[in-house]
This record gives C-alpha cells, sequence and structure tokens, in this order.
C-alpha cells in the first residue's frame, strides 16, 4: 500500500469518528431533565515511506530497499452535558481528568529538584570526608 493511500484510508477512518453523531450523543431523559452528551474527539496520525540504493562497492546482497508504515490515535472523551430542564437550557462541563502522562510531566520538576538536591548533599558530604581523612602519606601523630 502506497503512504498516499494509507492516509486517505486513515482519514476517510477520521471523518467517519468526527461526525456530528459521535460529537453529540442521543439525547438521554433523566427523570424532568434531557441530558445531551458533548464528546471531544482527539486524532493523531503519520504514515511515511523510503527508498534507497546501496552502493555496489559495499557488495551488498541486494541493491536495494524500500519501506513504509503508519499509525495513529483516537481519543474520545467526554467534554460537557447540555441539559434541558423546564424550558431552560444549560450547559454543564465535564470534570477534566488528567492523563497519567500529563501527572507525569507536571511530578518532573520536583523529581529534578530533589535529585539535584541529593547530589549536591552527597558531593558535600564526599567532600567533608575528605577534609576529615587524613592525608597519605603524612606522619600519624604518636
Amino acid at each position: 500500500m502506497q503512504p498516499s493511500d494509507l492516509l486517505e484510508t486513515l482519514a476517510a477512518h477520521v471523518r467517519e469518528l468526527a461526525k456530528s453523531e459521535t460529537v453529540i450523543g442521543e439525547p438521554m431523559v433523566i427523570g424532568d431533565v434531557t441530558v445531551v452528551p458533548v464528546t471531544r474527539v482527539l486524532v493523531g496520525f503519520g504514515a511515511g515511506s523510503g527508498s534507497g540504493n546501496v552502493d555496489e562497492s559495499e557488495k551488498a546482497p541486494k541493491a536495494g530497499g524500500s519501506g513504509g508504515g503508519g499509525g495513529g490515535g483516537v481519543r474520545i472523551e467526554p467534554a460537557a452535558f447540555i441539559l434541558l430542564e423546564g424550558g431552560k437550557v444549560s450547559v454543564v462541563a465535564a470534570p477534566a481528568k488528567r492523563g497519567a502522562l500529563a501527572e507525569m510531566f507536571e511530578q518532573v520538576p520536583d523529581l529534578i529538584e530533589k535529585i539535584v538536591a541529593t547530589q549536591q548533599s552527597k558531593a558535600a558530604a564526599a567532600k567533608e570526608a575528605a577534609k576529615e581523612a587524613p592525608e597519605e602519606g603524612a606522619p600519624s601523630g604518636g
């Protein structure tokens, strides 16, 4: 499959996922309130290919090659809820759920500070130990 064909296939699937029926969900009636879920669709994908020739002087078994690949991901998450009650319409944002990766990146500065502090503490302890140790070859008192 050529990369352009792969991208077209991926784009067709993305269009299918991102249609309005996916973003605006089916209304649900709960008591006197009609709730309409609204989702956020996040999509990422990529593809690539390449080919090359090997110099004949390298005496390679094959004189060339090519390859290609592609991949992608889709995340669908709740964004908000439209509430219809007694002729009034209100929009309530869905609670933000942070992913593990976002939480990990938030902890990086603290982790770096702890590592630096530990390294500085070890360096200071080593320097202090070097000051207190008798020099080699120095006569010992006695």
